[in-house]
């Protein structure tokens, strides 16, 4: 199963930071989260999109400079399969970055998608007519009802100025719960606490919401 991190300021922060963190939580990761990895971040008003095949902690993260909305994923391909650097999330289309970790099992939805994160990204789009929590909301909830069983369904979404997460899992409470971390105006979410002097706190299964 793939790792999530998102980070979120009033202020901006260095890039490189963060993703020296979040690559050292994925190299020690209990499973392999090598399969490739991506980010994506605000930069001058606009999204930046970075995608590599490598392990994240392979990765140069000096080209990388400064933001205040950055959201990254290390993949963990289910079964070691479809490993091309075309099947790395982040997700996005003009409006919003998608990242998901977890696992669907006889999931029952008729969406476009090379894999079944970008189906379900493309899927809970369907329901957006002005507020992107909603379409999560109902997004999930619809899933889940089509979904024979739900191991794990972790998703971030982000758009210019707003964040949302859904956080929903049915078993391993220590493997997919996500935690947050609020210093001032900053805001990270991760799958694992990263290092640092921060303050973690697990986020509740079943929770769906913006972030501040």
């Amino acid at each position: 199963m793939c790792r999530l991190l998102l980070v979120k300021s009033d202020r901006e922060f260095a890039i490189t930071d963060q993703l020296a963190r979040f690559a050292h939580s994925a190299k020690n990761n209990k499973e392999f989260q090598g399969h490739g990895w991506g980010c994506a971040y605000r930069e001058s008003g606009s999204w930046r999109h970075y995608k590599s095949i490598a392990p994240i902690w392979q990765d140069d993260f000096s080209q990388f400079g400064a933001t205040n909305l950055l959201l990254a994923h290390a993949r963990s391909a289910f079964k070691d399969e479809g490993v091309v650097v075309e099947n790395n999330m982040p997700f996005y289309d003009d409006r919003h970055v998608f990242i998901f970790n977890g696992e669907l099992r006889g999931v029952k939805i008729a969406e476009q998608g090379r894999i079944g994160a970008e189906k379900i990204f493309n899927f809970i789009k369907r329901f957006d007519h002005g507020s992107m929590l909603e379409a999560l909301q109902r997004g999930t909830d619809l899933i889940r009802q089509r979904t024979r069983y739900v191991r794990a369904m972790n998703i971030i979404m982000a758009g210019d100025r707003r964040a949302y997460l859904a956080s929903i899992f049915n078993e391993e409470p220590d493997y997919f719960t996500l935690h947050y971390s609020q210093d001032g105006d900053r805001l990270i979410v991760a799958s694992d606490p990263l290092l640092g002097a921060e303050r973690w706190v697990k986020i509740a299964n079943g929770t769906v919401r913006a972030l501040p």
